[in-house]
């Protein structure tokens, strides 16, 4: 319980300390508001023409009786859209952080110099565009993986009792497994993380990041609140990264739950 409390703390942290950067969430505002764009016309799309699409895969429907016929198809319209809409939820930040790369590394390097105690933060040697293709590889990966889960937990939520219970909670908590390893990718690849290595670290401490992901995974759920969360989050993560690597952090970041610092040097000057 005392990790997921500190996952907690963590996202807290985050939002905190992009409170204290205006300058630096003003511009981590942009990817988010664009791949909002585009995901909504996706998904009205997908609600404008789902029906068709469904009525399209299923011919052999074409000659039941009603209601069945309706109910039938009205039932796969509505996986469709809920399915599409998981869909979103979990790639909204892989998408969001390839969009917004060269913003959300130099954020995650400015939380980890002010949690450093002598000020430094790590940074990558490779070219901008070997690191989009490493974060859009292991992204796919990543998605490939929750894929499986959604099918898995689509299939157990249709199951009485379970699938009203268990399967919703089992379904926040993969959410939030893969949301959190999807932003703290952004401070571990810096350090030469692999992705294996990346899945074992969290695995290594779930409820750490259960307490990270879910809540996170949770509000996420509203699109305009994910854009605005996602800088912070980014931040939260690297705080995150630290700890799982179990790096030493100094007094510039406050811990878990502390209460808020005085604004930076540069938001003070604004």
């Amino acid at each position: 319980m005392r990790d997921l409390g500190a996952g907690f703390g963590h996202l807290l942290a985050g939002q905190r300390w992009m409170t204290r950067h205006g300058r630096q969430y003003g511009f981590g505002l942009l990817p988010g508001l664009i791949t909002l764009v585009l995901y909504t016309a996706a998904l009205i799309a997908l609600a404008v023409w789902g029906e068709d699409v469904v009525g399209w895969a299923t011919p052999f429907a074409d000659h039941w009786s009603s209601p069945w016929q309706g109910l039938f198809r009205g039932f796969l319209t509505a996986v469709l859209f809920a399915l599409g809409l998981l869909l979103a939820v979990l790639t909204f930040t892989a998408v969001t952080l390839l969009v917004g790369q060269p913003f959300y590394e130099n954020l995650s390097e400015k939380v980890d110099a002010d949690a450093s105690p002598d000020g430094t933060a790590p940074r990558s040697d490779l070219p901008l565009w070997r690191e989009l293709w490493i974060s859009a590889r292991d992204s796919l990966r990543i998605l490939v993986r929750a894929a499986v889960w959604g099918v898995l937990l689509f299939a157990l939520g249709l199951l009485p009792f379970v699938g009203q219970t268990v399967v919703p909670v089992l379904g926040f908590l993969v959410t939030g497994f893969f949301l959190t390893e999807e932003l703290t990718a952004v401070a571990l690849q810096r350090r030469g993380v692999e992705l294996r290595a990346r899945l074992a670290l969290l695995r290594s401490r779930k409820t750490l990041v259960w307490g990270f992901g879910a809540p996170l995974g949770l509000a996420f759920l509203v699109p305009l609140v994910a854009v605005f969360l996602m800088p912070g989050a980014v931040a939260g993560a690297t705080l995150l990264a630290r700890d799982l690597l179990g790096e030493e952090s100094g007094d510039d970041v406050p811990a878990p739950g502390a209460p808020h610092g005085e604004p930076d040097s540069e938001d003070a000057a604004r």
